[in-house]
């Protein structure tokens, strides 16, 4: 009887260890990963950091300088950084012509503990693309019209360059990739340190030549699609073309996807509500800067990539997107923008869109604080462009 007695309480026992394991089990999170974390070896894993980056040569990162407009112009290479040292376009502050030193000295850092971007599971430095800092566009500041028609040639070459690594095949399916451009041929990507965003007319100008027409991705405080007639008021021909209008003459030229092009982080003041009819005229939908506070950044990325969809998608980013508590050094500042964190947020949610080339403009360094605050942040915003550029190809399996 002893026994038996001992037999039932120790199943009882055991019976609730059981359930309780059991509740345990039950209990763990979703995401929990009941043993640590083993990583497998990436390229970069346990290299030296760290040793002395701010020795050298300022290229943007520390990149390998290479005179693609000079003796090295028939290097070849699949992202290149190249600079467009102007701002005579510019209505308020200028100083421009100074962002490509400033954000190629802001940079420097970049790869200081190793380039390897963690949200993004990438090493775009490391990726197995030749990435090059070109140096920068020779632009005189004395001509806008001839200034814009060297930028426009200096980029065209660089866009029509071969590159240096093959489109490849499709990484789930093992199929050829066909290139996205409108010529048939794989362009490498280039990447321009302005400069104010006048710049861009003639940038859009050269992407066309490769790939027609092109949706556009714009943050910007501003929307830079004016009628001249408005913004400045035109007192000649050449000064018609400026930072504030130059998205009106890329719509009128046909050098944009009218219906697939958006703005982001948009809080400027108007002439009135007849600006905005212009603006969807110009073949743009918007995102205004206080949007972040009801939809968040989830609901403006996919705001943008319901807009763009898988369409080949020019990039241009204006620093001031940015409120001026984070970068101060710019020549139209509007408060109430995004925070340098946000708008890396929101880049880092384009990943696997098609982005052919990009830009950053308007960031003038003789208004930043002496910590660097503005051309860090031009640096690291460039950082996350590279780094969606670094895991799609810009192709796709043919029919």
């Amino acid at each position: 009887m002893r026994s038996s007695l001992v037999a039932l309480v120790t199943l009882a026992l055991a019976l609730v260890v059981s359930a309780h394991e059991h509740d345990h089990e039950d209990q763990i999170p979703f995401n929990y990963v009941k043993y640590p974390y083993q990583a497998t070896y990436y390229p970069g894993d346990n290299e030296v950091t760290a040793d002395s980056i701010f020795a050298g040569i300022t290229t943007f990162a520390k990149l390998p300088w290479v005179q693609c407009l000079g003796k090295d112009r028939d290097t070849a290479f699949d992202i290149a950084f190249i600079g467009a040292p102007f701002d005579t376009g510019t209505s308020y502050r200028p100083g421009a012509r100074f962002g490509p030193a400033g954000i190629r000295a802001g940079s420097r850092r970049l790869t200081l503990y190793g380039g390897y971007n963690v949200p993004l599971e990438v090493n775009p430095f490391l990726s197995g693309l030749k990435i090059v800092d070109c140096g920068d566009i020779p632009v005189t500041p004395y001509d806008n019209k001839y200034a814009l028609k060297q930028i426009e040639e200096g980029h065209k070459e660089l866009l029509h360059r071969r590159t240096y690594t093959p489109l490849g095949n499709d990484a789930l399916t093992g199929q050829a990739l066909t290139p996205i451009s409108l010529d048939g041929k794989n362009h490498p990507r280039v990447v321009t340190l302005g400069g104010d965003h006048t710049i861009v007319l003639p940038l859009l100008r050269s992407i066309y030549s490769a790939y027609g027409p092109i949706s556009v991705i714009h943050f910007d405080s501003h929307l830079d699609t004016w009628k001249p007639s408005v913004f400045g008021g035109a007192p000649s021909e050449q000064a018609a073309i400026n930072h504030g209008t130059y998205f009106y003459w890329a719509s009128q030229e046909g050098l944009i996807k009218n219906g697939s092009s958006i703005h982001g982080a948009i809080r400027t003041t108007l002439s009135g509500p007849a600006d905005y009819a212009n603006d969807d005229s110009s073949g743009f939908q918007r995102i205004e800067a206080r949007e972040i506070d009801t939809i968040g950044t989830e609901g403006i990325i996919k705001k943008i990539r319901e807009t763009v969809g898988d369409r080949p998608v020019y990039l241009s980013i204006d620093i001031d997107s940015i409120d001026p508590a984070f970068a101060p050094a710019t020549g139209t500042p509007e408060t109430g923008g995004w925070s340098t964190r946000e708008l890396r947020t929101i880049l880092r949610g384009l990943d696997g869109l098609f982005i052919v080339s990009a830009d950053i403009v308007e960031v003038a360094p003789a208004y930043d604080t002496n910590a660097e605050l503005t051309t860090m942040a031009a640096a690291d915003v460039l950082f996350e462009v590279i780094s969606v550029m670094a895991k799609t190809p810009l192709g796709k399996i043919g029919n």
